[in-house]
């Protein structure tokens, strides 16, 4: 059951058990209040107002939910957040809460934990300079403001927490890598934020979805929350994200909302939020914690009202074509040849790769896949190179990046199919292009 269902059923419940008109608990004119009916008495109310005109899917919390979590709440370490802009975070009543709950107890037992997050810069940590930073406190990202109120709220516990954010990279990438970042580590629960770099497209909502879905059902069915974060010009990939977020009832929390209502109303401008932007500020990612602090403050007051969650998952909305996404890489794959290319360990984030730097000869390798993906690095000195599967020309790829300072992490699709089967990939240089560098960070394979 959800949040929202079992605040429901306990403000009814206080209704009844203070009611003074003499009706018995079988009253159907009594049991038939329910959700805004029953937060209409005085001490079961906190809302006035306009706070009182947000109802059902838009305010997670009734009165007595309040009450309940308010006596055992951690106190938000900021308050840039009002109950209305929390309402616009935790919008979507579909969400269920069940597998939250269930690690909570389970760190409240004293058992070990594993927390990841997984996503993009913002996650990684990357924090812009915002116009009242200097007027705050710690720049902390919020994972680490995520993070914190596990181990505030349960200090006898022993954690262990992942941050598997990398600059620049989508949910295409993202559900390659999850075997290797995220469920290598046996993780119990998992926040999902790639709503800023993932479009609005068909293929990101598939990987998107591929995801999800692979997190809900890996070893020990670990709990999924979506975080949709969001450039302050209102672009970002939630109308997407969210479809598949209603789909599994997961968690949804929205950040974009929140700095959307701020930003019409007045009350925080662009600069404050994001100097760049893009990557929010010591502010906006202080405004994302609280958002997470106030959900799962939430959450931990109806922990023990939660029955076991399920286990059994939809049909997907798009197709399952990454089920069983891979990240090959050196360690994984030897080259049938490898040409002119020498082993490579300059990225920090994928240290087992193979470069060129010019020269005719190609890297070949056999691999079994259905899907493939190659992962590279842009470089104000890359080249062109193509990719062969088979012997067919199937993709050029442009790893020239002219952007100072920065060598972006690039995963291009280039091979679909209907079915896995063993294939030859071969990479080498187009006998046209300028650059000579290539920089083959691994296989993206499914």
């Amino acid at each position: 059951m959800k949040r929202r269902g079992w605040a429901v059923l306990l403000a009814a419940a206080l209704l009844l058990g203070t009611a003074g008109c003499g009706a018995s608990q079988g009253d159907p004119a009594v049991s038939a209040q329910t959700g805004s009916e029953s937060t209409q008495t005085g001490s079961e109310s906190t809302q006035t107002g306009a706070e009182s005109t947000l109802t059902g899917a838009e305010n997670a919390q009734t009165g007595a939910a309040n009450t309940m979590a308010g006596a055992d709440a951690l106190a938000l370490p900021t308050s840039y957040l009002t109950p209305e802009e929390y309402a616009k975070a935790d919008l979507w009543d579909s969400g269920n809460d069940a597998r939250v709950a269930k690690v909570m107890r389970k760190a409240e037992s004293g058992e070990a934990v594993t927390i990841a997050c997984i996503g993009g810069s913002i996650t990684e940590g990357v924090i812009s300079s915002g116009s009242l930073d200097g007027e705050l406190g710690d720049r902390l990202c919020y994972a680490d403001r995520f993070f914190g109120w596990w181990s505030e709220r349960f200090p006898e516990t022993e954690f262990d927490f992942i941050n598997a954010g990398i600059g620049g990279t989508d949910s295409y990438l993202g559900v390659h890598r999850a075997k290797r970042d995220v469920l290598s580590k046996h993780p119990d629960l998992v926040l999902v934020e790639y709503a800023v770099n993932d479009g609005g497209d068909n293929a990101h909502k598939r990987s998107y979805e591929n995801l999800v879905r692979n997190l809900l059902q890996a070893e020990g069915e670990p709990a999924v929350m979506l975080l949709f974060m969001g450039q302050t010009n209102g672009i970002n990939a939630q109308t997407n994200q969210v479809l598949i977020g209603h789909r599994y009832e997961v968690p949804m929390l929205s950040y974009a909302n929140v700095i959307a209502e701020q930003m019409s109303s007045g009350r925080f401008t662009e600069k404050q939020l994001a100097g760049d932007g893009v990557h929010p500020s010591v502010l906006g990612h202080a405004i994302t914690g609280e958002i997470l602090w106030t959900y799962l403050n939430d959450v931990y007051a109806w922990k023990d009202s939660f029955g076991e969650p399920g286990t059994e998952l939809p049909e997907p909305i798009t197709t399952e074509d990454y089920a069983q996404a891979d990240l090959l890489d050196s360690l994984d794959l030897e080259p049938d040849d490898p040409g002119d290319f020498v082993p490579d360990s300059s990225s920090s984030y994928f240290p087992n790769g193979w470069k060129c730097d010019g020269g005719e000869k190609g890297i070949v390798f056999t691999a079994e896949f259905a899907h493939l993906g190659i992962l590279y690095l842009g470089m104000a000195t890359g080249g062109v190179y193509d990719v062969y599967v088979d012997g067919e020309l199937v993709r050029t790829l442009n790893a020239y990046n002219s952007t100072k300072g920065w060598s972006p992490i690039l995963g291009t699709e280039v091979y679909r199919s209907d079915a896995p089967a063993v294939h030859t990939v071969e990479i080498r240089k187009n006998t046209e292009s300028e650059g000579q560098l290539f920089k083959l960070l691994g296989l993206l394979v499914s």
